[in-house]
């Protein structure tokens, strides 16, 4: 079990406390009919109990905020981290820096935690914090719509029922929809064929020739795992990774004592974690010096291993270091020069009854695995979600989604976004970013609860303004090359990396700038139209 700090239960800080100070002074539900305006801390619907809908959450219950229900589809809280159980799944981000800061963790086993250890650490904070009667299991929502005249969202859900909010939370994130393309032949496939972010835990591989199409972060890891106990390993890959080396090791019980006693150790180590990642952003320039090292530095370091049977297709990416992500193992190259493991270049022409044929060439397999990635660039889908005057969200994306510092959408009233469009990063943790957004929220609740708004949004212009420049810096980094990632959308733009250091998105969202945003005043009773200012 996780171990946490022996602190207050719900001691609320930073915004979670003056947000709760303000809420207080605020008259409670039921004053409506005197004509007070909105009279209660917001209702908050939350979409999703991944890292985002959790950590907004908690920091909701700190505020003592309880007005809030967390909507999950799947019958247990985990998100991403409960999805994925295939062999060695686990993260590329240090521990301490992949859990929130508000709720510590000490005792980490490792320097880089495992999926299983993730999710304790997850269900621990869920217990912690008493969210799981606020979290409605196996309950989808199907559709959104904002009625602008009582300033609320209501939610369509997949049971026939509905449920209405003041304020609407996304924290479906970015990895949750698993892509497995279309492949021709696909369904005449006699054997069991399956993703890995629903891994198939009854299927036994031992023995068996097992064909992998996709290698990207997932297969990284699940592969070294299941090579050692399949027939044949056929890998299916469109291009070849940069892999570089995972420090990992055990984290020590003296360790473990330290960060449990000496919290301002645990702290500097967090931050200085945090700072090296951060650093790592001069890689993902267009033209970096550093960046054209570490090319070099893979291409000598790899060019050993080429073979008549590994070629260097296989092996040394063809692309700027970065353009894709930058994935860490200790066991990919030796799993590549195993003799039951060979590496197919060509693209996949169709799926037969008994295998895969590439190239012209048929490739026997009894279990084909898709490591094929996410559909990322499909924020929110498939919920359909309406906003001012009828308008569909999907279809103001439909040039690829965009939203003002990754959460607020111009149209679209007290919708926040957490984990939305811009703020993935390939060079530290997505926690992090998560953090900043939810603090910008609890700024966004503070306004709505001691002004009695029915909404705030952002406005059309502050949205268009920070997005041009948003992509204009995206244009000068390696993400803007030419190789295919699942960073960008069909048309080539990036639609899910932040464009410049954490630190910068710190600042950014470290206030509201309220100059870039309208609200509604909240209509005393009888309800009238809600006036925009």
């Amino acid at each position: 079990m996780a171990s946490f700090p022996p602190a207050t239960r719900f001691s609320p800080s930073g915004a979670a406390a003056t947000l709760l100070r303000l809420v207080d002074r605020v008259p409670r539900r039921g004053a409506e009919a005197s004509g007070h305006g909105r009279a209660a801390a917001p209702r908050v619907a939350i979409i999703g109990s991944g890292f985002g809908g959790i950590g907004m959450a908690i920091r909701l219950r700190q505020a003592g905020i309880d007005s809030f229900t967390i909507f999950e589809k799947a019958e247990r809280i985990g998100g991403t981290w409960r999805d994925n159980t295939y062999p060695g799944a686990g993260c590329d981000v240090p521990s301490h820096l992949y859990s929130f800061s508000f709720v510590p963790k000490h005792d980490w086993s490792r320097k880089f935690p495992g999926q299983a250890e993730i999710l304790e650490y997850l269900d621990d904070c869920v217990e912690r914090f008493e969210l799981r009667p606020h979290v409605r299991f196996g309950t989808e929502v199907t559709a959104a719509t904002f009625d602008a005249t009582a300033g609320c969202w209501q939610l369509d859900l997949a049971d026939g029922s509905t449920h209405v909010a003041d304020v609407l939370v996304a924290a479906t994130g970015q990895l949750n929809r698993p892509h497995v393309p279309d492949i021709e032949g696909l369904d005449s496939f006699a054997g069991p064929s399956f993703h890995s972010a629903r891994w198939d835990h009854d299927i036994d591989l031992t023995d068996r020739d097992v064909a992998v199409v996709g290698i990207g972060a997932s297969a990284i890891q699940f592969v070294p795992e299941i090579a050692p106990k399949v027939r044949t390993l056929t890998l299916f890959q469109r291009s070849s990774n940069y892999v570089a080396p995972k420090p990992d090791k055990p984290i020590s019980a003296r360790t473990q004592w330290l960060f449990r006693n000496v919290d301002p150790l645990r702290r500097l180590y967090r931050a200085q974690i945090w700072l090296r990642f951060d650093a790592k952003f001069t890689w993902f320039r267009q033209g970096s010096r550093i960046g054209r090292l570490g090319e070099r530095k893979f291409e000598q370091g790899l060019a050993p291993l080429v073979s008549e049977e590994l070629s260097r297709q296989a092996l040394v990416p063809d692309y700027p270091l970065g353009c894709k992500r930058i994935l860490i193992s200790n066991d990919w190259y030796p799993t590549l020069l195993r003799p039951n493991v060979s590496v197919v270049t060509d693209g996949v022409d169709r799926v037969t009854p008994h295998g895969i044929v590439a190239g012209g060439t048929e490739r026997t397999a009894d279990v084909i695995v898709f490591g094929t990635g996410f559909q990322t660039t499909s924020f929110l889908a498939p919920m359909v979600v309406t906003g001012l005057g009828g308008r569909d969200l999907h279809e103001t994306w439909s040039d690829g989604a965009e939203a003002h510092l990754g959460m607020t959408v111009a149209g679209f009233p007290n919708l926040f976004l957490l984990y939305g469009p811009n703020t993935n990063l390939g060079h530290n943790s997505i926690i992090f970013m998560l953090e900043r957004q939810i603090g910008y929220v609890l700024q966004c609740l503070r306004r709505l609860a001691s002004e009695r708004l029915a909404w705030i949004d952002v406005r059309p212009e502050a949205m268009a303004r920070s997005n041009r420049r948003l992509q204009q810096e995206l244009d000068r980094t390696v993400w803007a090359a030419g190789c295919h990632s699942w960073y960008k959308n069909p048309a080539g733009k990036i639609t899910n990396n932040w464009s410049s250091y954490t630190w910068r998105y710190w600042l950014r969202t470290a206030r509201p700038r309220w100059s870039e945003f309208r609200v509604a005043a909240a209509v005393p009773a009888p309800i009238g139209a809600a006036r925009a200012r």
